[in-house]
């Protein structure tokens, strides 16, 4: 009797966190960051700008309060640094992003002005994803490689 108690305590447990762990689906097609409330989509425009929304749980984009938003990011002996001002329902940076397909990024979020920062760090790689159509560090399709910006391995069926 106490192991199928066990059993059944696990199996709920599983469920709840699995149910928990749903993707937010980025209303533009950017990369959801959802280290921090409301959750963030990091979008770099045709224009090569980046724009910043928050989203809520569903997705909906909520309009920026007193959020700040910093973003680094290229080559690291000579790093840009782009701020960003409000533009409507987003952040929007005050300047490009550097050339290259693939550069470190380091944003940094902070709800409040009194809040302490969180960080988020990720390789920018901006080939298109043929699966999901995404640029590769927004990607949502489950096709090989890590979650946060995925890498591809020789022989996989798709170019880059």
């Amino acid at each position: 009797m106490k192991t199928k108690l066990v059993t059944i305590a696990a199996l709920v447990v599983s469920l709840a966190f699995a149910s928990g762990a749903e993707k937010i689906k980025a209303p533009n097609g950017g990369r959801i960051i959802d280290s921090v409330e409301p959750h963030v989509e990091f979008l770099v425009t045709k224009e090569k700008k980046v724009e910043v929304r928050f989203v809520d749980d569903s997705g909906k984009v909520v309009a920026p309060a007193a959020q700040t938003v910093t973003v680094t990011m290229g080559d690291r002996s000579a790093p840009t640094k782009l701020a960003f001002t409000k533009d409507g329902d987003k952040l929007v940076s005050d300047k490009t992003i550097p050339d290259g397909d693939e550069l470190p990024v380091v944003v940094q979020i902070k709800v409040t002005p009194d809040a302490k920062s969180t960080t988020e760090k990720f390789n920018l790689n901006l080939a298109k994803c043929p699966t999901c159509s995404n640029a590769e560090y927004a990607c949502t399709c489950a096709h090989g490689g890590e979650e946060k910006g995925h890498d591809h391995k020789e022989g996989d069926d798709h170019k880059h």
